[in-house]
């Protein structure tokens, strides 16, 4: 009904179109959620422009499709290409820059590339703690997940 009376190309249509491919998620339908979220990125891009702030949540809709289906070269591809608009657009130190870095190094560790993923976190604590703070959570968690890390290779030398 949204195709209908708004548009195939409505904002509106476009997350019915979204909401929809989650359904399918749940079902574990993955052909069609992949179907669907490329349809509405490409419809985005070309409505709104290549680095509007709803193409990059589209990318990410879509990476998450792919790390869910454990297609972790996809899924690099994707956050790589995050990564580097917001670096363009947001600037290097912005929040939202530092969350795909860090996407991006749990990427590299689930892809087993230990030692990437320990430098671009530690760069992300390196950053977060000093424009966020040390306390805040997002700082914290980055923290954390370093220190696990590397705690997961110190045990592998030890064996």
């Amino acid at each position: 009904m949204s195709k209908r009376v708004l548009g195939q190309e409505h904002p509106h249509t476009l997350t019915s179109i979204a909401n929809l491919a989650t359904t399918y998620k749940i079902q574990g339908r993955w052909m069609k959620v992949e179907e669907l979220k490329v349809q509405v990125l490409e419809v985005r891009k070309r409505i709104l422009g290549q680095e509007h702030t709803d193409i990059l949540t589209s990318i990410g809709n879509l990476d998450m499709t792919y790390k869910e289906q454990g297609r972790w070269m996809e899924a690099e591809e994707l956050e790589v290409q995050v990564l580097e608009m917001r670096k363009r657009v947001l600037g290097q130190e912005h929040p939202y820059t530092l969350t795909a870095m860090n996407n991006l190094s749990y990427t590299y560790k689930l892809q087993g590339r230990i030692d990437e993923a320990i430098t671009m976190v530690a760069e992300v604590v390196t950053l977060r703690s000093r424009i966020l703070g040390e306390d805040h959570p997002r700082t914290k968690g980055s923290m954390n997940s370093l220190e696990r890390w590397r705690d997961e290779v110190e045990s592998l030398v030890d064996i």
